[in-house]
Order: structure tokens, then sequence, then C-alpha cells
């Protein structure tokens, strides 16, 4: 067994960490296991975990019920390929989430991350269209602050210019952005709020595949929550100008907004569905992308006769059996009441974040709290003080929040919003430039 010395120092050695440099790199903590909400350090601290590993860990660590689908699965078999072979999880997986997501998703295609599922949504879009016999319909209208994954295709349609791809953008397939949506969840919306998203969606029609977003919550471009009603007129647009609808739920599916899904918030239904994340309650990489029959049949009856995509890890047995099981774990809880209950608890919690001047806003959307500051955060500095006060959060930006296990507890979620006042009203933390 290594001591935390020793990982670290095999970890400086050799590993690349996400967006993080090898030559003068920010501190990384070894840990040694999990539980619930909390996991525990090689040296022994404790940390409740404000992030839900980046939003995935629905059901917090150690699950289990989640740990006895995987090893009932790997008793019977870990692997197999997809192409021309099948098995119970993902032929289960795939009819529970087509009963459970918007009216009409009934295909199901999986594959290894996130980003995949953008990378096939995308994919999808295009040669739905290549099919039509309307190859000119090859790009995609998308949102500023936007952020859909790191591959090159999601690279794509993320913000080119706020977003962490801005080097690439030369590199990349150059589509058509949006102003972000202006007003919040709670606001009165007016048609000027979506304008100039109009005047795009009409003028560039055909030329356009698809509309891609995040329903309601933009996430890593942001952390901002918008009107429904702007989601709303969205697929309103798309319908009317002939333009496929993409919604990347990788971070807002499987209840984090208060909805199962948050295309609820606005009773739609888009053309295609991302599901990555949370899909499995974090314990392993899977994601989904669902589509109509419209999608599917305009793909298979075109010229390939085939979707063009097809991962080496496709509906692995022991990722869909323990997302089977964990989608099945959340619909058996009141899942939305214990979503209000976090709500609740993040609003009162963060309050006292209002009353400092280098906060710029507090707002809080069922299971996620967000406190932006007026100016970047110092990260090594600021993750060593939460640590010192015994919770994980990981900001970035000017963005200071809260993604907690669903299972998190009322005294848990109360540490950890305490440690988020008090480490904010540290001024010393944030930069200044």
């Amino acid at each position: 067994m290594l001591t935390g010395d020793q990982i670290l120092a095999l970890d400086q050695q050799h590993i690349w960490h996400p967006y993080a440099s090898l030559i003068d790199g920010p501190p990384v903590y070894p840990v040694a296991s999990a539980e619930g909400a909390r996991f525990t350090l090689s040296d022994g601290r404790q940390l409740i975990d404000g992030m839900s590993s980046w939003w995935c860990m629905i059901h917090g660590y150690n699950h289990p019920e989640l740990n006895q689908a995987i090893k009932l699965q790997l008793e019977q078999m870990s692997h197999i390929m997809f192409g021309g072979l099948t098995h119970q999880p993902a032929a289960e997986l795939a009819k529970l989430l087509a009963d459970i997501t918007p009216k009409g998703l009934d295909k199901v295609f999986f594959a290894d991350s996130g980003s995949v599922a953008v990378e096939v949504a995308l994919k999808m879009a295009l040669q739905y269209w290549h099919s039509q016999g309307q190859p000119q319909k090859n790009k995609i209208l998308a949102l500023q602050q936007g952020y859909h994954g790191d591959t090159i295709g999601a690279m794509s349609v993320c913000d080119p210019v706020t977003g962490m791809h801005h080097l690439f953008q030369h590199n990349l397939m150059q589509n058509l952005f949006a102003p972000a949506p202006t007003p919040a969840y709670d606001e009165p919306f007016a048609p000027s709020d979506i304008a100039e998203f109009t005047t795009l969606i009409k003028d560039n029609h055909q030329q356009l595949a698809a509309v891609i977003l995040e329903p309601i919550v933009q996430g890593a471009g942001g952390m901002r929550f918008y009107s429904p009603q702007y989601l709303k007129q969205v697929h309103q647009l798309c319908q009317q100008y002939d333009v496929l609808l993409i919604a990347d739920e990788i971070a807002t599916g499987f209840g984090r907004t208060g909805k199962l899904f948050a295309c609820e918030h606005a009773d739609i239904s888009p053309d295609i569905l991302c599901l990555g994340k949370a899909l499995t309650g974090g314990y392993m990489t899977l994601s989904a992308t669902l589509c109509n029959e419209k999608i599917s049949n305009g793909i298979c009856r075109g010229e390939a006769g085939v979707f063009m995509h097809g991962p080496t890890f496709m509906g692995n047995p022991l990722a869909t059996a323990t997302a089977l099981a964990s989608t099945r774990l959340l619909l058996s809880q009141d899942w939305q009441a214990n979503v209000q209950r976090i709500e609740s608890l993040l609003n009162t919690g963060l309050a006292p974040c209002r009353d400092f001047e280098h906060v710029a806003d507090v707002r809080v959307l069922g299971a996620i709290g967000v406190v932006e500051m007026n100016t970047p955060v110092n990260m090594a500095e600021i993750q060593s003080a939460f640590i010192a006060q015994g919770v994980w959060v990981r900001p970035f930006g000017k963005l200071v929040y809260l993604m907690p296990p669903l299972v998190i507890s009322d005294a848990e979620l109360k540490q950890l919003t305490g440690a988020m006042c008090r480490v904010i009203a540290d001024k010393s933390l944030f930069s200044h430039d």
C-alpha cells in the first residue's frame, strides 16, 4: 500500500491532470476512500464533497445497491462487443430511458462519455440532413456562454470567446452563436429577449442542421439559470424553420434542477437528447444519445443506411447495469422532495454571501448553488482554505458553486454552505487584477 507521499511522487512524475500545467501545476490531494457524501484523504482528513465528483455522484460514494449491481454483472460478463450482439442491462436501460425522457425520444445510442454523446448528437444531425438530400445544412447554432465538452466537435459549439477552447478556434468547424439567454429563471420573458436568436435562425436556417443548447442551466460556461420561456421559444423556432434541436442534459439530467430532465421546465421534447455524468450514479463512464424516429428513420433510409458511429465500449454491460440500478434507485425515492430540501438549505445557507461587497450574485436552482464573485478566485489558495474547513469545493473563474450529492444530510449541507460563506468572506482569496 503506497503512502500519500509515494502516490504524490508518482503523480508528479507522470500524471497530467485536467486543465493543469505540468510545469507549475496546482496541488493535488491523494484520496484513500469514499462513503456517502464524504471522501477521506490519505492523511486521514475527511471532506464533504460539494462537487459530486464533477456533478455525477448523485447517490454518493460506495452505495450498496450500486456496488451490488456491479458485482452481479461482473459475475456474468464485464464486457461484450455491441456490434451484432446485445444483452439484458443495455436493453432494459434503453427501455427505461425511453420511458422517462421527454416524449418521442425512443431510440438510444450508447457511448463512452458526455463529450462523445455530443459528438454523436452532432453527427446524427449532420447525417440526417445528408440523408435528406440537403448536405448544405451543415452548420450548428449554439449559445454564447455554453459548454458541451472537450472533444473536437464539442469544442466547436462551446462559447468561442469566453469558453475554454478559444485557443483552437481556427482549427474547429465554424458554427454560429446566438447571445446567451438574458432573463434569469424566475424573471419575466419578453419577445426582445430572443430577437437576436430569431434573426439568426431565420436568416441561416437553410444552412443550419441543428441548434444545440443546455436546457435551463448553462453549466461550465457560466453556471447561468435562464427562463423556461426562452427554451420554449427556441423549440418553436426550430420547428418553424425546420432545424433540429439538440438538448445537452449531461449536467442537468436525473433530477439536478428539480425536474427529472431540465427540458421539462419548458415542457418540450428535443429531436436529440444527450445524457451522461449522473447516468451511472458516477460509478463509471457512460453516455446515451437519444433521438426520435424522425431522426433514426431519416438516417437509416439514407445513403449509408446506418449511423456511422460505433465505440468499442458501446453498451458496456458493467456500465449499463450500474446505470440501470442508479436510475431505478433514483426513481424509487421521493427525489423531488429531496431536491427541494437541498434547494431550500442552499438558499438559506448561501444567503449571507449576498452581503459581501466582492460578491456579484448568489443564485440557486434545484440542487445547484452558485456564488459569483466580482473577480476570479485564487484557485490554489481557495482550495486549501476549503480543505481546512473540511469540505471539497472546486471553483472556476469567478464562480464558487455547489452541486452536492443528493444523499447529503442536512447537517453536512449546513457545514458545506457555512464553509462557503466563511471562505468567501476572506477577500484575500480573490484576485484584483
